[in-house]
């Protein structure tokens, strides 16, 4: 029975990794579920999982969880809360959910903890990828991707030597404007943009698809996870979400991971890994399917993965400064402060701004992140 910690729970990779848990009951132990502010779908978690503890941001959610959970089980919250849950003894494995920078302490808490780490918090590796895949090689950890694109690469990749390893390309939807020219984004509305036509997933996350961030961070996760140089990886639009991404190698072969698109599929391969066990989800029919569409990537119409590809080169401080700024931008737009296109603008003019340096250790990340948010916030 593996034992499972879930940052984020009440997320979309959360609720979609307590489905799959809740499908094979005898194969996994719930053993602390952390949560931002949905305290009402954390109540119904963990009278369902039973968690020993369950965290949630401020002490005041704390305590009116505490009325409604079972008695004996222990509510903390906070950021201490966060990585005191991360870092528990009992856990075998803790699955990273939480949205953006947040999850990076309560990672890095669980890595030295000795835990495994399934990884869906894609902005640790961005902010933080120097640091978190060191300590991860010193504790003998493995992070196991979660992410669809990830996932796929790694599936991929196994049982090939690295060396014979040409390049990647991770496959991007289009997100919810593909069809759009830029012209045509002019004024659309938080609505159109968190309607994705193939994945159901968090609001942030729906934006950066859209705007194609998220692919951009996704390239640089990928970078740390599978130590290849920027020239090496490749994005690729790809509509139908059907391959979710490929490795192609010095002879020219080329190996894919094909499926419909469902997370919970890559979330229980990260949950079991090596094995493979059936799971409830539409199996891919390639006769119904058709036929497999791709298009080259378009820089000029999706400048955030222009703008990611060069942070990514640049390193340091860059990429921190970049997922800092997107993700204060998207809060803006989500409030209907900014327009969508003022997302990328923001971006742009906080990189300007900004001058690369040298972030050694977690403070250095978080002084960083705050001015990076600063300045999105000010323009």
């Amino acid at each position: 029975m593996k034992k499972l910690t879930i940052l984020g729970s009440t997320g979309s990779i959360g609720t979609q990794t307590l489905d799959v848990v809740s499908r094979e009951p005898e194969a996994y132990e719930v053993i602390g579920l952390a949560a931002g502010g949905n305290i009402g779908l954390l109540i119904e978690q963990a009278k369902r999982f039973r968690p020993r503890t369950v965290c949630l941001s401020t002490k005041a959610l704390a305590e009116e969880a505490k009325l409604h959970l079972p008695s004996g089980m222990k509510v903390v919250y906070g950021e201490e809360g966060l990585i005191e849950i991360a870092a528990a003894p009992e856990a075998d494995m803790v699955v990273t959910a939480i949205m953006g920078s947040r999850g990076l302490n309560a990672t890095l808490a669980a890595i030295s903890a000795g835990k495994d780490i399934g990884l869906a918090n894609k902005e640790t590796l961005v902010t933080a990828g120097h640091i978190v895949m060191k300590r991860a090689s010193e504790k003998g950890v493995a992070i196991l991707p979660i992410d669809s694109e990830h996932s796929a690469i790694f599936q991929c990749l196994n049982g090939e030597a690295r060396s014979a390893v040409k390049g990647i390309t991770l496959t991007a939807s289009g997100g919810s404007f593909r069809e759009r020219t830029r012209q045509q984004l002019e004024g659309v509305t938080v609505e159109e943009a968190l309607n994705h036509p193939n994945w159901a997933m968090g609001a942030k996350i729906t934006i950066d698809s859209a705007t194609m961030v998220n692919k951009g961070l996704e390239v640089i996760e990928a970078h740390w996870l599978f130590d290849l140089d920027y020239e090496q990886i490749g994005v690729l639009i790809h509509p139908e979400s059907i391959i979710h991404s490929y490795v192609e190698y010095v002879d020219n072969s080329i190996i894919a991971q094909l499926g419909m698109p469902d997370m919970r599929v890559p979330i229980q391969y990260a949950l079991t890994y090596p094995q493979r066990r059936p799971i409830q989800t539409e199996a891919l029919d390639l006769r119904k399917v058709g036929a497999l569409h791709f298009r080259e990537m378009d820089f000029a119409r999706y400048p955030c993965l222009r703008m990611a590809y060069e942070c990514g080169r640049a390193g340091l401080s860059a990429p921190t400064v970049f997922n800092a700024a997107n993700e204060t931008a998207v809060a803006r737009f989500l409030e209907g402060a900014i327009t969508f296109l003022d997302i990328e603008r923001v971006i742009e003019q906080v990189l300007e701004r900004h001058t690369v340096l040298e972030v050694p250790d977690v403070e250095a990340i978080a002084e960083v992140d705050a001015w990076a948010r600063m300045e999105a916030a000010s323009i």
